[in-house]
């Protein structure tokens, strides 16, 4: 009995936060359902001929809102949508600092890239080829999506009561990389051998006696499983709702990882979606029945900009050239660089990249990056910065692309630059891509680590 009584009492305390009574947080936390109220257009294929029929379940925005001791706060708005336009982020982080005095370091935004949400990205208009009417409803949507996270920001602050935080990970196998080598460039395909992220990395809030109230928890891979006409939030969405049906009267919010050249595998039906779903789901539950690290001290924030350089771009000839391409995409693309040509004189050479870094009491450093960011860069800086537990997100703050290392670039292949054809930027990135975004990184984490000039 003796023995039973001392595992027993193990076993719980390694299940179970153990918090200083002195380091009480403040949380709080909104949703809201954004699925559009009409067929759209829908986001992430371009070989979509056809809006929107109907939804296997709701599209969610939910904000979790964070405060210290000495008031400085953060707000995480994560939603199921295929990215963040930096035209949204710029309003919501002006709308914010007026209404709610929240300034730009202490807002992150993060998409989960459901490839089954609405379009909402103006830019893509002459790239999917759409038609005024679909132009015109996408802008009205995004519209009444403004609105939307504005208040659920709003909402998040005004719930806030005290908390505690706890950090805590675990593990989801069903990422594959997809960049399959050939004696070319990587074909679009899964490959095993390929660097992959498979660690779940899980932010506990719980009330001051232990009740939980929210989950935030990230992977990365991309949200492909499914590619039809329904609207749902693939298995990014399936792992939040399971996980609120789990746990009554808490909010799940899903942060997406750094997945750029990462596909779910197997894919292509709803029972797959679900699946992940489920798998993500449990490696989140393993998580919270195992050791919580508690987040202590204080917290610290900051963004900057970065001046990503583009390679040089082609020339009008060749442009007009690309223009009788077989291929309709490339076409669109060299269209779209010329009116630029046209309009500005040149073509842009430089992209304005956000990084973002948050400090929870030096028991957690958290990493937001824009754009459609490769697996390397996480793989990199769980190496590099070394410390406190690290949580490295992508798909923040601005999803305007793709953001190959510096092997992936030289690589070449979809995510190494074939994909600007998708976008109305040039492309591919200088080689200097990879080390001016760690710079930045670098420098951020310095400075809210504390450590910076020492």
């Amino acid at each position: 009995m003796t023995r039973r009584l001392l595992v027993s009492l193990t076993c719980l305390l390694f299940s179970t936060t153990l918090y200083a009574e002195d380091t009480l947080w403040k949380a709080g936390v909104a949703s809201v359902a954004i699925t559009p109220e009409e067929s759209m257009w829908m986001a992430g294929y371009a070989s979509r001929d056809k809006p929107s029929e109907g939804k296997i379940h709701d599209l969610y925005a939910k904000a979790l809102a964070v405060e210290d001791a000495a008031g400085t706060r953060l707000v995480i708005v994560t939603t199921d949508l295929i990215g963040i336009p930096r035209e949204l982020r710029d309003w919501l982080e002006a709308e914010v600092g007026t209404k709610y005095k929240l300034g730009p370091a202490s807002l992150m935004l993060n998409a989960s890239h459901t490839h089954c949400g609405p379009e909402l990205r103006v830019s893509k208009a002459s790239v999917y080829g759409l038609e005024p009417d679909r132009v015109r409803q996408s802008q009205a949507y995004v519209e009444v999506l403004k609105q939307k996270l504005l208040a659920i920001v709003g909402q998040a602050i005004d719930e806030m009561s005290p908390a505690k935080l706890g950090y805590t990970h675990g593990r989801a196998g069903f990422a594959m990389n997809r960049r399959l080598p050939t004696q070319t460039e990587p074909q679009n395909a899964p490959y095993p051998d390929g660097p992959v992220d498979h660690d779940v990395p899980v932010l506990r809030v719980e009330s001051p006696e232990g009740e939980l109230r929210a989950i935030v928890f990230g992977y990365a891979c991309h949200n492909t499983t499914l590619g039809f006409q329904q609207f749902c939030g693939d298995y990014a969405g399936f792992a939040q709702q399971y996980l609120e049906e789990a746990h009554p009267n808490v909010t799940a919010l899903f942060v997406t990882g750094c997945g750029g050249d990462q596909n779910p595998q197997p894919r292509r039906t709803l029972e797959l979606a679900e699946q992940h779903g489920r798998a993500l789901a449990n490696g989140v539950e393993a998580a919270l029945i195992g050791p919580t690290k508690p987040i202590e001290g204080t917290l610290r924030v900051a963004i900057g900009e970065v001046t990503l350089e583009f390679a040089d771009p082609p020339g009008r000839a060749a442009l007009e050239l690309q223009t009788k391409s077989s291929n309709i995409y490339e076409q669109r693309h060299a269209e779209a660089l010329l009116r630029q040509l046209d309009e500005t004189g040149e073509i842009r050479q430089t992209y304005p990249y956000l990084v973002q870094a948050v400090n929870f009491g030096d028991d957690l450093l958290m990493i937001a990056l824009a754009g459609e960011v490769v697996v390397d860069y996480s793989l990199r800086f769980k190496l590099e910065l070394r410390g406190a537990p690290l949580w490295v997100a992508g798909y923040s703050n601005d999803v305007f692309g793709y953001v190959p290392s510096l092997r992936v670039l030289r690589e070449g292949g979809y995510e190494g630059g074939g994909a600007m054809r998708y976008t109305t930027l040039p492309g591919p990135f200088a080689p200097t891509v990879e080390k001016l975004i760690v710079e930045k990184v670098h420098q951020l984490a310095e400075e809210v680590r504390g450590t910076s000039g020492q």
